[in-house]
């Protein structure tokens, strides 16, 4: 097997130059998605059943559930009304976490051009 002299194993100056950028921008987005961990473990996001605010669920923007607040005026409902407040809160919460992780992942990224984002 013989190699073209000056040509080393095909690799010219740009391509290790492109190399180079795309490892500092993984190392950028690796440091901006520790942050983005911390920032959203932080984070309480609060979710109602209704206009009244019945039901409202806390979750950190990592969708952790934190606190589910009934109020008076809730209690008295029957169980499986309840239970209905309790879920449309959490899905409320559940929505507005993943929107916000959504938006912050959009932020992350933008400019960098990686595939499929």
């Amino acid at each position: 097997m013989t190699q073209d002299k000056g040509k080393g194993f095909g690799f010219g100056l740009g391509k290790i130059k492109e190399l180079q950028e795309a490892f500092q921008k993984a190392q950028q987005v690796q440091a901006g998605a520790q942050q983005l961990q911390q920032e959203l473990e932080e984070m309480n996001i609060e979710g109602y059943s209704d206009e009244a605010k019945a039901v409202t669920v806390v979750m950190s923007g990592n969708q952790e559930p934190r606190q589910v607040t009934i109020s008076p005026d809730a209690m008295g409902n029957s169980p499986e009304a309840l239970s209905e407040l309790v879920t449309a809160a959490m899905k409320d919460a559940y929505a507005k976490s993943t929107e916000t992780m959504r938006e912050k992942m959009e932020t992350l990224t933008s400019g960098l051009n990686l595939p499929g984002m």
